[in-house]
């Protein structure tokens, strides 16, 4: 039972001197509204407490995301992808975020939710509705009630009867039942807008993962053509080598298949740019090809640079980042988990509505209305027809029915329970998933930074040795595919560590507020 209402002074004043004839007769009247306000306090089922977060205080791997050395300072959470520094980023996902249809379906959401919140609260207060009616009838003869009248003297066939009036019911939520179907629905819009900024944050994060995979393919297919022009070349020498009979035919052979085998890492590079720019233009709300040919102008040329300088980042910097209060921060930034939490509160409020059912339900109704047969005569003393009427409805005898709905509504809470503590671990598991990734690839781009100098200059010594007549062919092929494969790894992971980034952004609950 929730506290009783405050009640101003003297209300009980009659309580305080019975022997006042007056206002002893007004006893049981103050008596049955103390009741009433008792009652209007009082609602069934348990008080929702949000259930205590058993988390960490800090990530198990906080350390090294604290070790770190971004290329960039950390950004502000809430707009994290202008930690890039990218305009072609921020404009992407700027748009994404204004123009996504998921986003929009999902707003849409949030405004259905709303109204059924406020359609719950509603039926708190009194339905009040006005009507009005002109009848004109032509009375029967043969009908029973015209061989009746038509017996009268007077009797007019024709007839017009005037009815206006103004109704109101109203169930008193004596026992609370309406309150928590009230306070449910409002539970339920409150995770519909969570989930609303859940799909903003994933909107976010999918436009930003589909741009650094465009770049990523962008710098590996400069990269395999870089490689292709040098092969090219090497193959002319080789020719020349044959023409001055200083090669076989088996090198030039096999100069010609390794240009082949560079050639053929261009297709599935292609597929992979040109999906994800489909994936962009879909994710911002347009058909396929409307904004793609933005991004291609001056990343193309950005990685080009990038890939014949040998520099796998291609421009891409990597800001620090900061875990954002730690695990207990994720209760109030991951909209996955307040949505969670929303749900169970909504679950709990169930359960009140739900005992409410063994309880009576008591509604008072009424009408002020007007009837008569002579239109000049409304409204008038004697057309003033009043109706006023109580109403009991109580599932007496159904209370196996209720029993089930009850335990309904509490398995739907347990379940709720176990929805929201197991999004609270998935939502930790992401962020530690996400640091580890970020970091490891971090290292993994340092030592193939180094790979690619030697295996740079591998190749080199190697053309050079090869010119001199030193070493075989095969030895200038092999360095030429190892430096290739490096390159392009580099390039890769590069492009996957911006992605983790992102992931780790995206699982601290940012880009929503």
């Amino acid at each position: 039972m929730n506290s009783l209402p405050s009640v101003a002074p003297g209300t009980f004043s009659s309580l305080r001197h019975p022997h006042h004839d007056g206002r002893r007769s007004r006893l049981p009247t103050a008596t049955a509204a103390f009741v009433a306000l008792w009652l209007a306090g009082c609602a069934v089922g348990p008080d929702y407490k949000a259930p205590v977060a058993d988390l960490p205080t800090a990530y198990a791997h906080a350390d090294a995301l604290a070790a770190r050395h971004g290329a960039l300072p950390a950004p502000s959470i809430d707009r994290w992808w202008s930690g890039f520094d990218d305009p072609a980023l921020t404009r992407i996902v700027e748009r994404a975020l204004a123009e996504n249809l998921d986003l929009a379906a999902a707003m849409a959401r949030v405004t259905q939710a709303r109204a059924a919140a406020q359609g719950a609260g509603a039926r708190l207060l009194p339905d009040v509705n006005l009507n009005g009616s002109a009848v004109r009838q032509h009375q029967s003869l043969d009908s029973p009630l015209g061989k009746l009248a038509s017996a009268q003297p007077g009797y007019n066939r024709n007839q017009t009867v005037y009815d206006i009036g103004a109704g109101a019911s109203w169930e008193l939520d004596l026992f609370g039942g309406l309150r928590r179907g009230a306070e449910a629905a409002s539970a339920e819009a409150q995770a519909a807008q969570a989930d609303s900024a859940g799909v903003r944050v994933t909107i976010a994060g999918e436009a930003a993962d589909a741009y650094f995979r465009v770049r990523s393919a962008q710098r590996r297919l400069a990269i395999a053509q870089d490689q292709i022009d040098t092969e090219t070349r090497l193959l002319d020498i080789v020719k020349v080598r044959r023409g001055d009979g200083l090669a076989t035919e088996r090198e030039v052979a096999q100069a010609e298949a390794l240009v082949a085998q560079a050639r053929g890492t261009l297709p599935p590079l292609r597929i992979e740019r040109e999906t994800q720019l489909n994936r962009l233009d879909v994710l911002m709300g347009a058909a396929p090809g409307t904004y793609a040919r933005e991004l291609t102008a001056d990343a193309a040329r950005v990685d080009r640079v990038a890939a014949v300088s040998g520099n796998g980042s291609g421009g891409l910097a990597v800001p620090a980042i900061e875990d954002a209060g730690g695990p207990a921060a994720l209760l109030r930034r991951r909209p996955d988990v307040i949505a969670a939490e929303r749900r169970l509160a909504a679950t709990n409020a169930r359960i009140g509505a739900a005992v409410a059912e063994y309880y009576p339900k008591v509604s008072l109704s009424g009408v002020l209305g007007f009837e008569t047969l002579a239109g000049g005569r409304v409204p008038s003393a004697a057309t003033f027809q009043p109706l006023a009427a109580l109403g009991v409805r109580w599932r007496l005898f159904d209370f196996g029915r209720v029993d089930a709905e009850v335990a309904q509504a509490k398995g739907a809470n347990a379940e709720a329970l176990a929805r929201y503590r197991a999004s609270m671990l998935r939502a930790t598991e992401d962020v530690e998933n996400a640091i580890v990734t970020l970091t490891e690839l971090e290292n993994q781009s340092a030592d193939l930074s180094i790979e690619v100098k030697a295996q740079t200059r591998a190749r080199d010594s190697a053309q050079d040795a090869y010119k001199g007549g030193a070493v075989s062919l095969y030895e200038v092929l092999d360095a030429n595919r190892q430096l290739l494969a490096a390159r392009d790894s580099q390039a890769r992971v590069h492009a996957d560590n911006a992605r983790a980034a992102v992931a780790t952004f995206r699982a601290l609950g940012g880009g929503w507020e």
